[in-house]
């Protein structure tokens, strides 16, 4: 088995900057794998599938080149060979995902790939079914959450009042509504470590995150 760090968790609960600096501390790999259904919506969006065709939003997963950086401080993301590192972040790209996220034969196929992009690795992998899915065996597990209030005030500062109050909403608490349907992300499985983010600074939390590493011989 590869040596995962596997982090779980909803919008704006710091699951991608926690991950990524776990990651440059550890000196491993990191795959957002959120950034994966990002740019197969993008894709989506380039050809005009509707957000209700779940054949043809199925299809474009299977057949979409998706290249994606796995190094800490040099993140990226191709969508058929063109640059989608911005785009993917987009208002309207976020409130598109969800009609990837949610289909199950999607996520089968991105789960495929993500499985395959860490094989034998030395990964942190983060995003809603890490724990569960992608990487129920790994060596670390952490469900990563936050108040619903502190969660869209991070995000909003991430955005920097790029969308207004409603879209924010959308973006944070009507996605994690959504991927709730297909991926239980609020409850931790058997074994894996819940960490509340709420009133902790990234580094108390990354700090707990590396000592499990370290109990479970990781560094």
């Amino acid at each position: 088995m590869s040596a995962i760090v596997a982090i779980d968790g909803p919008s704006g609960s710091g699951k991608s900057t926690t991950a990524r600096e776990a990651a440059r501390r550890l000196d491993f790999g990191y795959l957002d794998t959120g950034a994966m259904y990002r740019g197969v919506a993008v894709a989506c969006l380039r050809d005009g599938i509707d957000h209700e065709d779940a054949a043809g939003i199925a299809e474009m997963t299977r057949t979409v080149g998706l290249d994606i950086s796995t190094t800490p401080d040099d993140q990226w993301l191709r969508v058929d060979g063109v640059d989608a590192t911005l785009t993917i972040r987009e208002p309207h790209v976020s409130a598109w995902v969800s009609a990837v996220s949610t289909n199950a034969a999607s996520r089968a196929e991105l789960v495929r790939r993500q499985r395959a992009i860490i094989a034998a690795g030395r990964f942190v992998v983060e995003g809603r079914d890490i724990t569960t899915v992608v990487c129920p065996e790994a060596v670390v597990r952490v469900l990563l959450v936050a108040d619903p209030v502190r969660r869209m005030a991070r995000r909003g500062a991430e955005l920097a009042g790029a969308v207004d109050e409603a879209a924010l909403h959308d973006q944070v608490l009507r996605r994690d509504k959504d991927d709730s349907t297909l991926v239980n992300f609020t409850d931790a499985a058997p074994g894996v470590t819940v960490i509340d983010s709420t009133e902790l600074t990234i580094d108390e939390v990354v700090a707990r995150i590396l000592a499990l590493a370290r109990d479970a011989g990781l560094s």
